[in-house]
């Protein structure tokens, strides 16, 4: 198996998965623990909107998704603290303007033929030694923030109204987790497009969440778990020449289906 990573490719494309993974699993905890699936689909959907406005204006692709999506974060954390019966209407509105702003821009530059796979199921296999260096320096970005955050980020995503007692600024570090997950999201997109994200950000964090008593040991094991999952999609993907992104996708719902059959036969046994 160890050999299809001798070459530099698969050798890149590896170390993103892991680092990815990892962004994911941290990512993913704090989006599930502070229900922000929806939101999160909102922010994913919204950047493609800053791809489009990238590739117009000749930027590169990170910077420009990173933008709509931080900006799209920042709107959907105001929405959501001001208007929470409506926030799924303007969430539905923000993400389908940033998908349309990304189509139009894109049909607007000139000569350019868009590979929209790449984007929607992710290139893993075309990442380069610079993203490596970018998603290493996110990870590190988002290590600082869970780090030196964590006892607010704990008291806000379980008790709100108890963190707003104690003087913490609810609203801000709402924001701040949104803001700090929408780039966690644009680059793991790079791993499985922009239609799959969602799914590596939950089906990791859903097992380790059954298998963890706290909200550090469930960051820490959906990174290893998506780990897991990333490092055979890869490998599958490889020998039978399927799509990566779509494929780690499945790995991970079969990872997911395997780990529920075996928690019910332990449930029966332990009866």
């Amino acid at each position: 198996m160890f050999e299809i990573f001798t070459t530099d490719f698969m050798q890149n494309a590896l170390i993103a998965g892991i680092i990815v993974s990892l962004i994911s699993g941290i990512i993913g905890s704090l989006i599930v623990v502070n229900r922000m699936v929806f939101l999160a689909g909102g922010i994913a959907h919204t950047s493609y909107g800053g791809i489009g406005f990238a590739i117009f204006l000749g930027l590169p692709i990170f910077l420009g998704a990173s933008i709509f999506a931080i900006i799209a974060s920042i709107l959907m954390s105001f929405l959501a603290l001001k208007y929470k019966d409506r926030v799924d209407t303007f969430i539905g509105l923000i993400w389908a303007t940033g998908m349309a702003i990304g189509v139009i821009l894109i049909d607007l530059t000139p000569g350019y033929n868009v590979d929209l796979m790449s984007y929607l199921f992710g290139s893993i296999l075309a990442v380069e030694t610079g993203d490596i260096y970018t998603m290493f320096s996110i990870l590190i970005v988002i290590l600082v923030f869970i780090v030196f955050g964590y006892r607010n980020i704990l008291a806000v995503s379980y008790d709100s109204q108890y963190a707003h007692i104690r003087g913490i600024n609810v609203g801000l570090f709402y924001t701040l987790i949104l803001v700090i997950s929408s780039i966690g999201i644009v680059i793991t997109m790079k791993v499985v497009g922009l239609i799959l994200v969602i799914a590596m950000l939950t089906i990791p964090v859903f097992i380790a969440e059954k298998i963890s008593n706290s909200l550090i040991w469930m960051m820490i094991a959906s990174g290893l778990i998506s780990t897991l999952f990333t490092i055979t999609g890869l490998v599958v993907s490889y020998y039978y020449n399927f799509t990566t992104g779509a494929t780690i996708i499945l790995v991970s719902v079969a990872g997911m289906i395997l780990f529920l059959g075996v928690q019910k036969i332990y449930s029966i046994v332990k009866k």
